[in-house]
């Protein structure tokens, strides 16, 4: 039995982000810190994510001020409160193969030092010493303290509202290690 491990390259690497309310939607970017896919005879087994909060940024607002005091909000304990987790992590605990490139991944998501279950499909190719895993992943922002705004805590927000779900689009490039 051949053991793998494929380290994530943060530089090669891409996460977009997509949240949704009641007028429209924002998105934009977050980095990745570190990870790696750990396979046993060619077929995914394993993994880890670590994703940089601190690196949130959003793209869709153009004017500087309010795309600064946009961060600064995501920033805060209403939402990721970087200044207390600089980092955000997911650990694969199952994985279930669907075809020859399509997985269906559980894992333990940790926002905000909360930890919850989560599953998603990701496709994963590998090429030789290289490997291109792409999946979008739907996350309940409630479940990890971050209520501002959400009709689940709140009422009368008319157009307020945010919704509780966001997406994370991932297409992660990794290297043999």
């Amino acid at each position: 039995m051949e053991t793998q491990n494929f380290k994530i390259s943060n530089t090669q690497s891409q996460v977009n982000w997509i949240g949704k309310k009641v007028t429209g939607q924002h998105n934009g970017t977050i980095n990745i810190k570190e990870g790696n896919f750990t396979f046993s005879n060619d077929e995914l087994i394993g993994g880890n994510v670590v994703i940089d909060t601190t690196s949130i940024a959003i793209l869709d607002v153009t004017d500087p001020a309010t795309n600064q005091q946009f961060a600064g909000h995501l920033a805060s304990d209403d939402f990721f409160s970087t200044d207390k987790f600089q980092t955000a992590f997911l650990d694969i605990t199952t994985v279930s193969k669907q075809t020859e490139s399509d997985y269906f991944i559980e894992g333990n998501l940790t926002i905000k030092a909360i930890t919850h279950p989560i599953g998603f499909n990701l496709k994963v190719k590998t090429n030789n010493d290289e490997l291109k895993a792409s999946g979008k992943i739907i996350i309940d922002r409630t479940k990890y303290d971050m209520k501002f705004r959400s009709g689940n805590f709140f009422t009368n927000l008319g157009d307020t509202l945010i919704y509780n779900e966001f997406e994370l689009d991932v297409n992660l490039a990794a290297k043999l290690a």
